[in-house]
């Protein structure tokens, strides 16, 4: 029970900010496309938070952790959407991004969603990879090799 509670508020915490909070925050008060825009944002929508609900749900059940990187999971998690790709949680997010971009069409979203693609990337990059490889040595270097970080690719 302790575990779910700590995964629902860094999800509440992070991607619900980053991911809900400031792109409603720099979209205030503008309405959203119509049409085609609207039903693509919302199919993005579900896919970003099923894919992001899965991938955490695995860090939980599987892992005993959360995404949060003081209290990561304590084995290498492979399985679920991380056959896939490496990243599902930065990849809905973006998902998730993409959708208030495509939905409002502003210059700040395109600012913000890109800004946000450079942090990840570079947090991935220069933290993450290097400390999963300390942490779990040949097995997460196997797993590199044979999963993509961004593009999902079906084994």
């Amino acid at each position: 029970m302790k575990l779910l509670l700590k995964n629902i508020l860094f999800t509440l915490i992070v991607p619900g900010t980053v991911g809900v909070y400031f792109p409603l925050l720099l979209t205030r008060g503008l309405p959203p496309k119509p049409g085609l825009a609207l039903l693509t944002a919302l199919l993005l929508f579900a896919i970003a938070s099923s894919s992001y609900l899965w991938a955490a749900s695995i860090f939980a059940t599987q892992g005993r952790g959360t995404p949060l990187p003081i209290d990561a999971p304590k084995k290498l998690i492979i399985q679920g959407p991380y056959r896939y790709t490496r990243n599902p949680m930065y990849l809905a997010l973006f998902a998730a991004l993409l959708g208030w971009t495509l939905l409002f069409q502003t210059v700040e979203l395109v600012l913000y969603t890109l800004a946000v693609v450079a942090i990840v990337y570079f947090f991935v990059t220069r933290y993450e990879e290097p400390h999963l490889l300390r942490e779990f040595g040949q097995n997460y270097d196997d797993y590199r090799t044979k999963v993509p970080r961004w593009i999902p690719r079906y084994p």
